[in-house]
């Protein structure tokens, strides 16, 4: 029986990529659809769970993407909302690659040395993966901050965090490169999650901080998040710090999603969201 991935997406294009990683994950057939919302969900559910006999239904499943987290979120629980005994079939929950690019960077992380206790700052943290990340390290233990260029920003996306996972992060403004500067004073782990091309530190700004001790940055695109990092750095050693590069974790972030959609063929009943996607990833680290 053919293994049938749909692709629900919340943009208005399904995403190409995630299309390809569907189809190296294990899927026979990966079927996008686009302009997904809570309201026009419910008829493409059905005709995932009522097609199939309850022994088949591990051969249809279902992965929400698109590149805004919180659209993504209220689509998951649209989705499971069309679910009951007996009628369901596995999905997952990677909008804008938040949770595998997330849980495969924190889980680099965690590889390299502790994170309880630690306090750590997540630079430009508003989108999908600062907040996936964000989320992991305080659910690892971390006093966790993040950072904006408005205070309002920050505050909306922590207490986003705070209303689905229970965590504490503390939002901080900074404008610019200085303030980012200032926030990662005391910090021993830095994680950049800004947009495309922007950088956010310069290497002067933290090659001599006495008490960082690792640094991620998830931004491959030149000049990179990080000043004086490399995008293919793996856990190297930079002026005492502990690096990791873009590509340097992305390596684990693609074989992570090819194995949760893998995952998802194995049960009907999977529901692969930040935290389990993190587990898989700490064993795979």
């Amino acid at each position: 029986m053919k293994k049938l991935l749909f692709q629900f997406d919340t943009d208005s294009h399904p995403s190409v990529f995630d299309t390809v990683v569907g189809y190296d994950g294990g899927a026979d057939h990966v079927i996008g659809h686009g302009g997904l919302t809570p309201e026009n969900i419910t008829s493409l559910v059905e005709g995932t769970i009522f097609t199939r006999a309850p022994k088949d239904k591990k051969n249809t499943a279902i992965f929400i993407g698109g590149s805004d987290m919180m659209a993504g979120q209220q689509l998951l629980t649209a989705v499971q909302s069309c679910f009951f005994s007996g009628f369901q079939v596995s999905v997952m929950l990677d909008s804008n690659g938040s949770n595998t690019t997330a849980a495969a960077a924190v889980a680099k992380l965690a590889a390299s040395g502790t994170l309880a206790g630690k306090k750590a700052v997540v630079l430009a943290g508003t989108g999908p993966v600062g907040q996936r990340a964000a989320t992991l390290l305080a659910l690892e233990g971390a006093d966790v901050s993040l950072t904006a260029r408005t205070l309002i920003r920050a505050t909306n996306a922590c207490a986003n965090m705070k209303a689905r996972f229970g965590v504490t992060i503390t939002p901080i403004e900074a404008f610019d490169n200085n303030d980012r500067a200032h926030a990662i004073k005391d910090a021993q782990i830095v994680l950049a999650t800004g947009a495309a091309g922007v950088e956010l530190l310069t290497l002067e700004q933290w090659q001599d901080n006495p008490t960082l001790e690792m640094i991620a940055d998830a931004n491959a695109t030149p000049p990179i998040g990080i000043g004086g990092t490399d995008m293919m750095d793996k856990g190297i050693v930079r002026h005492g710090k502990i690096i990791w590069g873009a590509i340097g974790f992305g390596t684990l972030k693609l074989a992570l999603h090819r194995a949760c959609i893998a995952h998802l063929f194995t049960d009907n009943k999977h529901v692969l969201d930040a935290e389990n996607i993190y587990a898989l990833a700490k064993d795979m680290a």
